[in-house]
Formats: structure tokens, C-alpha cells, sequence
């Protein structure tokens, strides 16, 4: 055998398997694995790429030292009602969040305050600019199409000014105004206020149904899924079979009027329509074969991720319950912005989770992991007392850390972003379709916005196709 035929045979070996079918999904979280259920029950055939070894992107649910522990997303309101139908066509159950008791807040002052209701204690006039300013935004919102945020008469203006600047303008009460950015910045998009336009911030709080929805943490943070919220994507898995794919991320996906074609280091798939169910931030992983067009190359580039640690602290006893304590607890002063019982159902052992975002997480992640888990536990102690030092498991959830989604919650445009792209934002490539929550309009962010999607790009490659039916692998 001479050394170029060696060469050749090798190559040859090498090649990967190839599938044909209607449509390749790349990415099984629940955007994807929703699209691809859909397409099956249409009579479509689908494979779905998925670059981990599980599925389920930015819902996760996993055992640490013996406990259980959401890792990613786990609420349900009531306004996820795709989400809810969801769950009731799998046969999955929720159960409430504990919120008995009153909650905790810190101001400026450093000093912890318990109170019940939605406004956080304060001067007098705090209180009161806190309900003028939430009340203000709610006329904003009401204003605002979720689907089409740009199409808000003030638009244009909204999406050029940061929403720190807008709040300056609206309020010369300090602690009110970090307390109003707090909802949307620290909890939801996990950038600072500075970072990402008022638009931006009024499309956070419309897919919600309104900002006083976000304020309201008995509504946004309702219920949660008997065996965690990656029972959703685990379930649309498991009735898609061998259909999905684990381990293979997609390296090249050529396009043309004729179709796709997915290739990773096993499988190659040719197929007539793909659906790009990953964050946007990571459409970079493929090369694009053409490559995508200009605007929508440029497009990417003015999204990106928030940052975000989720902490969870477990203890033999839920021992705030005792002392008449929610586990909620909110400041935009300490290093824990928010914190909540996270106990699992039928658990005895008692559950904190608390969140560290944007420039706090910043500065958090360039600790040495003991001085970092220190100082979280000593804001949870602010809260709840010094029992709180002392978990029994202790985890840090860190999404920037993980290859396949690489920040958190949801991706958001920079200044101007939104009313310069958002409307392309789900437009088609050719055969080429993206979507995930990151494009969501209504459930934006969450799984109820990543459900929506999925079932949107169903519906618009069955229009597509037509009633051409491959048959299913």
C-alpha cells in the first residue's frame, strides 16, 4: 500500500455517519426538543444534535453531595401558561414555594428590616417613590407589545438611554431607584442598570405581563416541579427516542435553497430545514457554510449574556421558618441581591438559594473559591443570623463556566440594539431557522418563553414543508 492510498482509506474510515431527514435540530433544550416533538406529531422526521451529554441547556437538575439541586431554571408563574399546558401534557406535578412568614430586607443602612407585602421598607418617602416609580413603569408595559417591543411609540428614545439614566431622571431618591433597578437588572437580565437600554427593561417586564408582576416574587416565583424543572426537556427526550443525539456538537452546517447539511466529529445530516435551538451567543460555534449574511452576523454580535452565581445552602433544619422567616430576602447593598427557602418537596432539611449577579459576581469570581463561599455565606447570614455560616452542602451554580451556554440568564442587546434588530431576530436564513428564550417575546428569558418558540418554529417548517414527509430514521 503506497502512503497516499493509506492516507485515503483512513480518510475514508473516518467519515462520518450520515442520516437524511426533514429537519436537524441543534440543541435539545427545550426550545429544540418542543420543535422537534412537534415536527414528529406532524409526521415530520427529526434529528436532534446536542452537544452535552445530557439534555435540557440551561435547565439542569443534579445531585451534589447527596443533595438535589436545580442547578439552572426551576419556577413556574402563573403567567407561563405554555409552560403550565406543558406540564400537564407530560403529567408533571408542582408544588408551591414556601412563603410563609415575613421577609428580609437591607438598606442602605445596613441594618435588616423584616416586613411583608412587596415594598421594601424604608423612609417614608422611599416607600412612596418605590410605588410612584413601579406604577410609572406599569404604564410603560402596558405600552409594550412583547413580540414587538420596538414597535412602542417611544421606542427609538427608550432604546438609546441606559435604564440607570432613565431612573436618574425619574427619581432623585437614590435608594428607591436602585431598588426599582434591582428587578431588572440584578434579578432578571443580570447586567447592570448602566449595560442595556429602558426598552430592554420594559420588554423584561412585559413578558411578565407587567413590572409589578417582577416585584411580586409570590407571583414570579410561584411553583416549582415535583423532581425539578429538567423533568420538561428529559420527558420531550424521552418520547423523541433515538431521534436525539447526545455529544455532538455541530461543527459546520452548509445551506443552500435545497437544503442543509449538519456535520459533527460522528454524524453528518442532510436534511431540508434546520432549527438552531442554542443561546445566541453561541451561533459562533458553527461555521456557516455560505457564510450567514452581514445583518445577521452583526445581529449576534450586540447580544450577550448576563452574569449570574446561583448559591444553594442546605441545612439539617430550615431554621428561619422557626424564627417566623419567609426565606425571601432582597437588597441591592449586599453581595446575595436576593435569596429564597429553595427546600424540596417532602425534604426535611431546610434549602436557601440566593443569587449574586453582574459586577458583584464580577468581583465574587476573582476570590479563591473559600474566601468567595465565605463571603455569600456572611450576606446569607445578614439575612437569616449566623446559623446561616454553617450549610451542611454548599454548591455554586456558575453558567459563564459551562462551554455550552457560558453566562445567564438569557441573552439581551446592548443600547439601541433592540429596536436596530429585534424585529429580524427569528427571520430565516435560507433553510436555517434560530430560536431559543433568549428571542422570546412573552416567557422571554424562561422556559415558558423557550417552549413558545419551539412550538413557533414547528408550525413554521410544517407550513413550510407541506405534506412531503420523509420517512423517520
Amino acid at each position: 500500500m503506497t502512503p497516499t492510498t493509506r492516507t485515503t482509506t483512513l480518510r475514508k474510515a473516518a467519515m462520518p455517519n450520515t442520516i437524511t431527514t426533514d429537519v436537524v435540530v441543534i440543541g435539545a433544550g427545550a426550545t429544540g426538543l418542543t420543535a422537534a416533538a412537534d415536527l414528529v406529531k406532524a409526521g415530520h422526521s427529526v434529528i436532534v444534535l446536542e452537544a452535552r451529554d445530557r439534555v435540557g441547556g440551561r435547565l439542569w437538575t443534579n445531585s451534589i453531595e447527596g443533595q438535589m439541586y436545580e442547578i439552572g431554571g426551576q419556577w413556574v408563574s402563573p403567567d407561563q401558561t405554555a409552560l403550565i399546558a406543558t406540564l400537564d401534557e407530560l403529567g408533571l406535578e408542582t408544588y408551591s414555594r414556601y412563603r410563609e412568614g415575613e421577609s428580609v430586607y437591607i438598606g442602605r443602612d445596613g441594618e435588616a428590616k423584616r416586613f411583608t407585602g412587596d415594598i421594601f421598607p424604608g423612609s417614608e418617602s422611599t416607600e412612596s417613590e418605590i410605588v410612584r416609580l413601579i406604577e410609572l413603569l406599569d404604564r410603560l408595559v402596558a405600552e409594550t407589545d412583547p413580540d414587538a417591543p420596538w414597535t412602542h411609540p417611544d421606542a427609538e428614545a427608550l432604546d438609546r438611554v441606559s435604564f440607570k439614566e432613565w431612573l436618574a431622571a425619574q427619581s432623585t431618591d437614590e435608594e428607591a431607584r436602585d431598588n426599582i433597578a434591582l428587578f431588572i437588572a440584578d434579578a432578571m437580565l443580570t447586567k447592570p442598570a448602566h449595560a442595556f437600554s429602558t426598552l430592554q427593561a420594559l420588554l423584561m417586564a412585559a413578558s411578565a405581563g407587567s413590572f409589578s408582576n417582577l416585584v411580586d416574587a409570590d407571583f414570579i416565583l410561584d411553583k416549582r416541579v415535583v423532581g425539578g424543572l429538567q423533568s420538561v426537556p428529559v420527558a420531550l427526550a424521552a418520547s423523541l427516542g433515538d431521534r436525539v443525539h447526545l455529544n455532538q456538537p455541530v461543527q459546520t452546517l452548509e445551506w443552500s435553497d435545497s437544503g442543509v447539511v449538519a456535520t459533527t466529529d460522528d454524524l453528518r445530516v442532510e436534511a431540508k430545514r434546520a432549527l438552531v435551538a442554542v443561546p445566541p451567543n453561541l451561533y459562533g460555534r458553527i461555521d456557516y457554510v455560505p457564510a450567514l449574511p452581514r445583518r445577521r452576523n452583526q445581529m449576534h454580535q450586540h447580544l450577550s449574556l448576563g452574569l449570574v452565581i446561583k448559591v444553594h445552602a442546605t441545612y439539617e433544619t430550615p431554621f428561619w421558618r422557626d424564627a417566623d422567616l419567609s426565606g425571601t430576602a432582597f437588597s441591592p447593598y449586599q453581595l446575595v441581591h436576593e435569596a429564597y427557602d429553595n427546600s424540596n418537596h417532602g425534604e426535611t432539611r431546610g434549602t436557601l438559594v440566593g443569587f449574586v449577579s453582574d459586577e458583584k459576581a464580577d468581583r465574587a469570581l476573582e476570590l479563591d473559591p473559600e474566601e468567595r463561599r465565605a463571603r455569600i455565606l456572611d450576606s446569607l447570614a445578614a439575612y437569616f443570623g449566623p446559623e446561616a455560616r454553617n450549610p451542611s452542602v454548599y454548591y455554586e451554580s456558575d453558567w459563564a463556566a459551562e462551554e455550552w451556554t457560558q453566562g445567564a440568564y438569557a441573552t439581551s442587546f446592548d443600547l439601541g440594539g433592540l429596536t436596530r434588530y429585534g424585529a429580524h431576530q427569528l427571520t430565516p436564513v435560507g433553510p436555517i431557522r434560530f430560536g431559543s428564550s433568549d428571542l422570546a417575546g412573552l416567557g422571554y428569558q424562561h422556559v415558558d418563553g423557550a417552549i413558545r418558540v419551539g412550538h413557533r418554529l414547528a408550525t413554521e417548517v410544517v407550513s413550510d414543508l407541506g405534506a412531503e414527509v420523509v420517512a423517520a430514521p
